[in-house]
């Protein structure tokens, strides 16, 4: 199984920082034991960090087997086995914390994912993420929310202009922001309106994505209205589950949820020792 380097790097500074100088506890341990060991989940989620789970086991210690009984993106319930490992105790007791951290946290971002993509079902919309996400995390968030069943805004600052607030005050208007963009663009450029005066000044400017930062319900009908499918609208600005309906029946394209990110409620499991573990029961 190939890793991609930023896996690897992720739990290499997760490991150094959990470990330091060495691991105390574990080395009271007998060097040769080895031990077999499962892992539950407590609640009902989807899963994710796969691969950074069975990476901190690796770097450990090759030794170390592990069985997959669900993958990334699987629903799991309540109680359900999701790996078996197999190997040396001190390494094994090592990497637990680390390597649940990142299934705790990555499965947690997938799961909410989840339950938003749900509640929009049966509408023509996209709910994706922003880039308010966990430092060092980046694309591993958002791998999570691709495998909750959502999408992925622009990754970072590389791959994509969002003209914002900031960006349009500095250019000095809507349509100046927009014809700098134009000018030096090698890729897509959307940018953000903050009224339906905006809006209207950046569809004259020829904007093909636009982003409505906080409006309200009545205004986002007026700016699908307003809009006549000339750009591909975007909802965003403290959307959540409550609300993320309504705001996908005005008939915007993508809703943008900063909370699938930053507002993390990470999903319980436990790795669990047996004297036998070849079986989940």
């Amino acid at each position: 199984m190939k890793i991609l380097p930023i896996i690897t790097e992720q739990v290499a500074t997760a490991l150094a920082e959990d470990i330091g100088s060495g691991d105390l506890t574990a080395d009271l341990l007998p060097e040769a034991a080895h031990t077999s060991a499962r892992v539950i989940v407590r609640q009902p989620a989807v899963l994710c960090g796969v691969d950074w789970f069975r990476e901190v086991f690796m770097q450990l210690d090759r030794q170390i087997e592990l069985t997959w009984l669900y993958q990334d993106g699987d629903t799991i319930q309540a109680g359900d086995c999701i790996c078996i490992l197999t190997g040396p105790t001190r390494a094994l007791l090592t990497g637990e914390r680390t390597a649940l951290n990142f299934l705790q946290t990555l499965s947690g971002t997938a799961s909410a994912a989840a339950r938003y993509v749900q509640a929009v079902r049966g509408l023509p919309v996209t709910i994706c993420d922003t880039r308010k996400t966990l430092p060092g995390l980046r694309l591993a968030q958002k791998y999570a929310v691709f495998c909750g069943g959502a999408a992925n805004q622009r990754l970072g600052l590389y791959d994509a202009i969002l003209l914002k607030e900031n960006h349009i005050q500095a250019a000095g208007s809507v349509t100046q922001a927009l014809a700098a963009a134009r000018a030096s663009a090698i890729t897509t450029i959307q940018i953000e309106v903050e009224d339906l005066d905006e809006l209207a000044e950046a569809l004259l400017a020829g904007a093909t994505s636009v982003l409505l930062d906080n409006f309200t319900l009545t205004d986002l009908r007026q700016a699908v209205a307003l809009n006549q499918q000339r750009a591909r609208l975007e909802a965003s600005g403290g959307i959540n589950l409550a609300t993320v309906r309504q705001v996908a029946e005005t008939g915007v394209d993508t809703i943008s949820v900063g909370d699938l990110t930053k507002d993390l409620q990470t999903i319980d499991f436990s790795m669990r020792f047996l004297p036998d573990a070849t079986v989940c029961d």
